[in-house]
């Protein structure tokens, strides 16, 4: 079992909201990550396609996955807390959803300047889709990590 997928496994009882909600971790990688939502009658909204709320707790759950990707060797000795979140509904979501997550630096600098200043503070970019693979939705979640001392 490789971190990544220690992380994954781990993330659904970290998280117990995301999994309440049905946000399914597909993949995670340094710094990436991609999640899944199903739409149900529970995430839908009035007018039958994925209510806002649903859609956002996946974006951020991906925007998550992929901020524990990048910081894999340090994750249990760090405190990460969402400090901002900016979510642009483009078009009308139904289906299944997928959001893509990226974190503003690689891995190797994030983790380089928390052992230098003790924390961290940096965006992941969230690219949400339809089945076709048209954006529904874009996100942009900064966290602030700071270091177990």
């Amino acid at each position: 079992m490789t971190p990544y997928d220690m992380i994954k496994a781990h993330m659904t009882q970290a998280i117990p909201f995301a999994a309440h909600v049905g946000v399914e971790l597909i993949e995670i990688g340094d710094g990436t990550a991609t999640a899944a939502l199903d739409q149900r009658r529970e995430t839908s909204n009035h007018i039958q396609t994925q209510h806002a709320g649903a859609m956002f707790t996946l974006g951020e759950a991906a925007s998550g996955a992929a901020l524990g990707g990048a910081l894999a060797p340090v994750l249990l000795e760090v405190r990460p807390v969402a400090s901002g979140a900016q979510i642009s509904y483009v078009k009308i979501a139904k289906g299944r959803l997928t959001a893509i997550a990226q974190t503003s630096a690689p891995g190797s600098e994030l983790l380089d300047t928390l052992k230098e200043v003790g924390k961290v503070t940096f965006s992941v970019d969230v690219n949400i889709r339809d089945e076709a693979g048209e954006t529904v939705a874009s996100m942009q979640v900064d966290w602030h990590v700071k270091g177990a001392k």
